[in-house]
């Protein structure tokens, strides 16, 4: 059921602007119009903030790097997002989804498109670790902005009865860029360089920007207002429930992190491992998070019970972590690639069940904060993984992942 009440489809006059959306008409199936935008821009900022950690290798080659320095660089990629995304969703609640996307779009394709001509390796120049670290910073700065604009517009122009599905078909995004990623920017760093690297990502962004001015709108509801559910409660920063939810998810986000950061290295240095096995093992486990997250969502909507079926996942990821740490060389890849599908499959059933714990004028600020714990842990594991390698070996790194999950299992106990 859509929450749309206009019948024809979507005819923006010339010169109308975000702030007036009771002057378009929109059909019923516009909708899927916006989803689509919101996986186009979910996966063009996934396609940067998994697929440059998936050049590892290459990016700790060309820019001489070691592995405190590499992950030191990675980590400031989430902690630009984890800084950013609060007051982008804020933001978002304010100004709209349109105006939010657009300006994050647009500048985050115009910092790649300044990495890929200032910050890359040459035959004459090497960048240092502190610029690559602090580009890599504003990048996540400005990508900051995706998440809770795209889960907004989502949550308004689905009902009840979708939310969950469609919810989820946008988390399918993240690891559909994510795998995308994986599987052509490492050989494209080791063929044509960083150069390639940043300017294809800037492009994608670009493409992804021009998608949202030409269809995201806010949806036309009688009296104005956004189409979610009831605004009735308190503010998402001063409700507790909301603060919990977000907690979880940034937990559950920990093992996930430490597969897309560091599961190429692993799988190099630990089981020697060529450039195509471990792209391919990155790209399998996106594709399986993808199909997991989209049958998720729909199995949730429809029996009601989004939060067992997050305590299933928190139990499973704890098992599933358990036996990430590695016994046989010849089953790594496939290790991995289970223990990340495993780690990917809850997203859009508990960003569903945040948005709707919110409320309609809060949507954007409560799916911000959730994503700024998720980039917290974006920030804190690679910076972390290198130290527990030294200090506990691969499978401390791996142990330390089922421990965040099982962290999170008993805040989903207490029903909604």
């Amino acid at each position: 059921m859509s929450a749309i009440v206009t019948p024809n489809d979507c005819q923006s006059p010339a010169g109308d602007t975000a702030g007036a959306p009771t002057r378009r008409a929109f059909g019923p199936n516009h909708r899927w119009k916006v989803l689509g935008i919101g996986v186009a821009a979910n996966a063009g900022f996934s396609a940067t903030f998994s697929g440059i950690p998936a050049t590892a290798v290459a990016m700790r080659q060309g820019y001489r790097l070691d592995n405190a320095s590499l992950g030191l660089a990675l980590g400031l990629l989430g902690l630009g997002v984890a800084l950013s995304e609060l007051p982008w969703g804020v933001l978002t609640d304010r100004w709209g989804d349109r105006r939010v996307l657009l300006t994050g779009l647009g500048a985050t394709a115009a910092w790649l498109l300044i990495m890929a001509l200032l910050v890359v390796p040459t035959k004459t120049a090497i960048p240092g670790v502190a610029l690559l670290s602090a580009s890599l910073l504003v990048a996540g700065l400005l990508g900051g902005s995706v998440n809770g604009s795209s889960g907004r517009a989502i949550m308004g122009w689905f009902a009840e009865g979708e939310r969950g599905f469609a919810m989820s078909i946008r988390q399918t995004a993240v690891p559909l860029g994510g795998g995308l990623g994986a599987l052509v920017l490492p050989s494209l760093a080791l063929a044509l360089g960083f150069t390639a690297v940043f300017g294809l990502l800037a492009a994608v962004s670009a493409l992804a920007a021009c998608f949202a001015w030409r269809w995201l709108h806010e949806p036309p509801v009688e009296g104005g207002g956004h189409a979610t559910a009831a605004t009735s409660g308190p503010a998402p920063l001063r409700n507790i429930e909301v603060w919990r939810i977000s907690t979880a998810i940034g937990l559950l986000c920990f093992p996930q992190v430490a597969v897309l950061t560091f599961a190429s290295v692993f799988l190099h240095d630990f089981a020697g491992m060529g450039t195509w096995v471990t792209s391919a093992s990155l790209a399998a486990v996106q594709t399986g998070a993808m199909v997991m997250r989209v049958w998720s969502g729909r199995f949730t909507d429809r029996h009601g019970n989004r939060r067992p079926f997050l305590r299933v996942c928190s139990l499973w990821l704890l098992v599933t972590g358990a036996a990430g740490i590695p016994a046989l060389m010849p089953l790594l890849p496939l290790t991995v690639v289970v223990a990340g599908i495993s780690v990917s499959a809850w997203h859009g059933v508990a960003y569903t069940e945040l948005a709707t714990l919110a409320g309609a004028g809060h949507v954007g600020t409560a799916l911000s904060l959730a994503n700024s714990f998720v980039f917290i842990g974006f920030c804190l594991v690679p910076i972390a993984i290198p130290w527990l390698l030294l200090v506990f070996a691969w499978p401390g790194v791996w142990l330390a992942a089922a421990i965040c999950a099982a962290l999170a299992w008993p805040i989903f106990l207490r029903p909604a």
